[in-house]
């Protein structure tokens, strides 16, 4: 689908990760010659990732060397501005913002002390009880990732679930399977806690907690009616 858009259509913005540009780049079903502006959403981390930055790297080679370069991050670390600074020639920093102003409006927030032993009978009574939409409940590894999508669907609850460990291919199919509305809950790692947004998602489930308030920001960034 994406090769017959690029040939038909010939479109004048690009969007995709690193991977599914360089492929398209690699199988000479893109070409970038032209490009005048060259964006990295969520920066930070893109850029963080040995892998990720790579892939930048040879889509990036690709490209003119006149071009703008613009990079965007609600969280941007000491450690990886001068990564973001060698794709760039006297780079200039726009701060939107500062942190003490960093509050999500229109959200209701609750918490709950559990047991870890307990919390997946406690998840199984929020879904039970409140009326959702579609609801991502967020863990921290891959493997709880896998191993609470299969709970939930054992007891009637049919979720999939999205993490790092599967091949890009079948991350994005699942994707599309949660934003078509074919499934109504998602379990996902931090991988999709950044730069994701779903119209449908009413309840954000912090299964584990992160372990900072950025993550944790990025995971619930309000919507209308969020929880």
């Amino acid at each position: 689908k994406d090769e017959a858009t690029l040939k038909n259509d010939r479109p004048h913005i690009v969007v995709g990760t690193p991977g599914r540009i360089l492929a398209l780049l690699n199988d000479k079903k893109l070409v970038l010659r032209h490009v005048k502006h060259f964006v990295i959403d969520e920066c930070d981390k893109v850029l963080d990732s040995i892998d990720m930055r790579t892939d930048i790297q040879n889509i990036f080679k690709a490209t003119p060397q006149q071009k703008q370069v613009l990079m965007f991050s609600a969280t941007l670390s000491k450690e990886i501005r001068p990564v973001c600074k060698k794709f760039m020639n006297e780079p200039m920093e726009v701060y939107i913002d500062n942190e003490t102003k960093l509050t999500l409006h229109g959200l209701r927030q609750h918490y709950s002390n559990v047991l870890e032993s307990n919390k997946n009978r406690k998840l199984l009574d929020i879904l039970d009880t409140l009326e959702f939409n579609q609801v991502i409940v967020f863990v921290k590894s891959t493997r709880r990732c896998d191993a609470l999508s299969r709970l939930l669907a054992d007891q009637g609850f049919p979720a999939i679930c999205i993490h790092g460990e599967l091949p890009q291919e079948e991350r994005l199919s699942r994707y599309k399977q949660f934003k078509d509305f074919q499934r109504r809950i998602l379990v996902a790692t931090n991988l999709f806690g950044r730069g994701m947004d779903i119209e449908r998602v009413n309840i954000v489930v912090n299964y584990d907690i992160p372990e900072d308030s950025d993550t944790y920001l990025h995971r619930v960034h309000p919507r209308p009616y969020r929880r």
